[in-house]
């Protein structure tokens, strides 16, 4: 066995989640995922394409049918070049997480230096590893519990050494949002280091400010041009209710399409057909889907943030996308171990923070992606209770 692979950390929200087994009534929020089906269209879809036979290989880069509406549904996010720029440059991966992994398997040799933006989920700094390659944390600075981007820091760190910067925004766990500005810099910074970019952009649409004409949040793919060193990643998962499909895509730089096909052939052959036709269901339907979705993450976010800020000492700021509160509590720096005396004591799953990096050890991840909101009011209160009984008494 490899050395590296040998060495690798095993997930610490598996690790909670497996003081969960075999305990009734724990309320789940470690994963990152909502707890509502995939809506009924895509659903029947799927079926309807297993029904039809449809049990075969397919392209490497997915069905045509399916890349001319993720091309149209680009256009539509990022409009002003057209739904036939952007086909040439759609790769269909077998989940957000594999299109990352071909992403680095396509620029990362051994030894290349790669940065990420941390704290960050903790296969964007795994996959380089894996491969050989040196990483170095950019790490956000918490103030007032939001995670801000120091841009002056990220210049000096990304070099002409530097092979490649990874950043993902929105951001999993802390809900940090890059501004259009912010990415205009980094671009700027890169092309002139000669740095690629793989932004991992899954949380596009789980966007909840008002600062954009689309309603998603500010993407590469705005700012860039056609050739720049950028990858950009992107899931079924979350904007449409199908983290266990495990489908994505990769938007790419023309030159590079051919070679993520062969590299796709070498991975996975190809995505299942049947679920290329859910994903392209989902589209079809996505303005009954994901309007919706955001509208009641929103709500979750409204109800849980508050109470959780008005614990005595909790460190949180409402996050500005994505599906998590990333907070930390007065006097507790071992999350994990906090993390596992929540499910034994309280009956509450959380993700602890150092599973994102170490700067984030003392934080926790609350995933509010709840269907019953009222789940997310019995959480607090039972974190208020656990809390009470844990206050270091004089």
């Amino acid at each position: 066995m490899r050395d590296v692979v040998a060495g690798l950390e095993g997930s610490r929200i598996r690790e909670v989640a497996n003081e969960g087994i075999g305990r009734e009534g724990v309320l789940k929020f470690w994963f990152g995922e909502s707890d509502e089906v995939t809506p009924e269209p895509i659903r029947q879809a799927a079926i309807a394409s297993l029904q039809a036979g449809e049990t075969f290989y397919a392209h490497n880069l997915g069905l045509p049918e399916l890349r001319e509406a993720i091309a149209g549904y680009t256009e539509r996010l990022h409009p002003g070049r057209g739904a036939a720029h952007w086909f040439g440059r759609i790769a269909v991966t077998s989940g957000g997480v594999n299109g990352l992994m071909l992403a680095a398997q396509t620029l990362v040799d051994a030894g290349d230096e790669v940065a990420v933006v941390t704290p960050a989920w903790p296969n964007l700094a795994a996959q380089p590893l894996i491969l050989g390659a040196r990483v170095k944390a950019l790490p956000l600075v918490p103030r007032g519990g939001a995670w801000t981007l120091d841009l002056d820091a990220l210049r000096q760190a990304v070099t002409p050494a530097t092979r490649v910067l990874i950043v993902n925004a929105p951001a999993n766990p802390t809900g940090f949002a890059l501004t259009a500005e912010q990415q205009r810099q980094i671009l700027a910074h890169c092309r002139a280091t000669g740095t690629w970019i793989v932004a991992d952009e899954v949380y596009e649409r789980l966007y909840f400010e008002t600062d954009t004409a689309n309603g998603a949040a500010p993407s590469f793919l705005d700012v860039a041009d056609p050739d720049d060193r950028l990858i950009v990643a992107h899931s079924f998962s979350k904007s449409f209710l199908m983290t266990g499909w495990r489908l994505g895509w990769l938007v790419l730089p023309p030159a590079l399409t051919e070679a993520v096909g062969k590299l796709i052939e070498f991975n996975t052959s190809c995505a299942p057909v049947f679920v290329q036709r859910g994903a392209v269901a989902a589209i079809a339907h996505g303005d009954a889907v994901t309007p919706a979705l955001v509208a009641h993450l929103r709500r979750c976010r409204d109800t849980l943030v508050p109470l959780l800020q008005a614990l005595p000492g909790v460190e949180l700021a409402t996050p500005r996308a994505g599906m998590y509160a990333f907070f930390r509590l007065p006097g507790q720096a071992d999350c994990l171990d906090v993390a596992k005396r929540l499910v034994r004591e309280a009956g509450l799953g959380l993700a602890p923070g150092s599973a994102f990096a170490p700067e984030a050890a003392g934080w926790l991840r609350w995933c509010f992606a709840s269907r019953d909101v009222s789940r997310l009011e019995e959480g607090v209160r039972r974190l208020n209770g656990w809390l009470a009984d844990n206050r270091p008494r004089r």
